[in-house]
């Protein structure tokens, strides 16, 4: 974070100093809310948690070299009190962030926003000293934490907003104020607690409302191929850029491809000129992600070669999120487990098939959280689509929702044993492990709460092992 007093933090949250002998004492070091983070200069935040409440953590990192703890009681060292530590943290991000001056470029979308913050990101920071959202943090106490990251050489932050229900993001953007927003797609995901895509649109919407108008620099960037996205333009003063593969679209793809290990290969067009990129990221989908990252890049002055460049040579930042590990015995895991919702289960699957073209596939799937009445019909439909993918096996892990993809998949017209419900991880390994052979494909996916990594990183330590390989 940018140095700043104990005084003045105190004064900004509106907070009373406890234990503190000398208030112009600065913070010099990150603000942290896990304890283990704690380095010599840093603010330490207590939260209360279910489970864990960090007051009780205060002398411990003040030990550890914590300036001060950011608490709602007294805790004996030195300490700011508020009365809400959340809206604390929020007011301190707000201020550091009008002190930065850097451009801020947020981001939302029902999918895909954690792959395409990670593009952008490695792009602009070929321009620029870039500061992005870790992973997926990116509600109400993620987003000030990394906002709180930046320092004084940071041009660009990028931040990811989530979304679980109406003025969430329009919240995030008081405590952030965004230059630049980039609204990705709008699909399912959280459809059970919205209850209804118009819900969800007018949700993510929220992002392009906060923005500037055109004339002081606000940019509005829309995916031109989602109706629902591309009808945000009405919701905003800010220039509107599209991306997508439409021809109306001013940042679009023409030649779209697949390698032929799977990964996206298209010509990018954009009103500065054009050039080809080859990614390393797997998947078709990765293309509308990429096309959004160029767009940003674009408003903020890069020319189509650079912007090629960065793309072709990105790589996946953040964990479970198809990772690809080959194993010593030709086995390829394809480890996206880190969340699921329709529209990623499918494009997973899609990607699986471009990659196991003359090879066996296998898809171990399991619950999509937060569908509400759509569960069934959307597990169902995932299991038909493994079907029609020609996907070699289906392994549908967990509950009900397992068994409704394995039904799917069932009426889609598998049979014999190219479908199998298993009741938990551990069942799926002892399968996967018998039946693998050398050149296999296996995908993992399913929501965060189904826990699947456990499988991918199960079959990835066997192949080290190479138990596999002996068998």
């Amino acid at each position: 974070m940018i140095a700043l007093s104990l005084a003045e933090i105190a004064a900004v949250v509106g907070g009373q100093t406890h234990d503190i002998p000398d208030p112009s004492v600065q913070v010099t070091g990150p603000v942290v809310r896990d304890s283990r983070e704690t380095v010599p200069g840093s603010l330490f935040v207590a939260f209360v948690g279910e489970r864990v409440d960090g007051h009780d953590y205060a002398s411990a990192v003040v030990e550890a070299g914590a300036v001060a703890v950011l608490a709602s009681r007294p805790v004996g060292v030195p300490a700011i009190v508020v009365e809400d530590v959340q809206s604390a943290l929020g007011a301190l991000a707000r201020h550091v962030v009008r002190r930065l001056g850097a451009t801020l470029v947020a981001l939302t979308g029902s999918a895909g926003k954690t792959s395409t913050k990670d593009l952008v990101a490695q792009v602009l920071r070929r321009k620029a000293p870039t500061v992005f959202t870790p992973g997926s943090l990116n509600n109400e106490i993620g987003l000030p934490l990394t906002a709180l990251s930046a320092t004084e050489e940071t041009r660009f932050l990028v931040l990811e907003m989530g979304a679980r229900g109406i003025g969430h993001i329009r919240y995030l953007t008081e405590l952030t104020p965004p230059r630049i927003g980039l609204v990705l797609n709008v699909g399912t995901a959280h459809i059970g607690e919205f209850g209804g895509r118009e819900q969800i649109a007018q949700a993510k919407g929220e992002l392009v409302e906060a923005l500037p108008a055109a004339e002081d620099g606000g940019a509005a960037i829309l995916n031109a191929d989602d109706p629902l996205v591309r009808a945000m333009a009405s919701r905003t003063k800010a220039k509107v850029i599209l991306f997508g593969e439409s021809g109306e679209a001013d940042v679009r793809a023409e030649n779209v491809r697949l390698t032929d290990s799977g990964q996206p290969a298209f010509r990018l067009h954009t009103p500065s000129g054009a050039s080809d990129v080859t990614m390393r990221l797997y998947g078709e989908h990765h293309v509308s992600n990429a096309l959004a990252a160029a767009a940003v890049a674009h408003e903020l002055g890069m020319s189509a070669e650079e912007i090629a460049t960065a793309l072709s040579e990105a790589g996946s930042l953040s964990r479970w999120r198809m990772e690809v590990t080959e194993r010593p015995d030709g086995v390829t895991i394809v480890n996206d487990a880190y969340n699921a919702n329709p529209e990623s289960m499918r494009a997973a699957l899609r990607a699986l098939a471009a990659m196991g073209k003359g090879r066996r596939t296998w898809a171990v799937l399991g619950k999509m959280a937060e569908l509400g009445d759509e569960a069934l019909a959307e597990h169902d439909a995932v299991g038909r689509l493994a079907v029609r993918l020609n996907v070699s096996k289906l392994v549908a892990v967990g509950g009900i929702e397992a068994s409704w993809l394995q039904l799917g998949a069932y009426n889609e017209g598998s049979w014999g044993e190219e479908s199998v419900h298993v009741s938990d991880a551990q069942a799926a390994i002892d399968l996967l492990r018998s039946e693998l052979r050398p050149g296999d494909v296996v995908l993992v996916k399913a929501s965060r709460s189904v826990g699947l990594e456990s499988v991918a990183q199960a079959l990835i330590e066997t192949g080290a092992e190479g138990e596999v390989a002996a068998r």
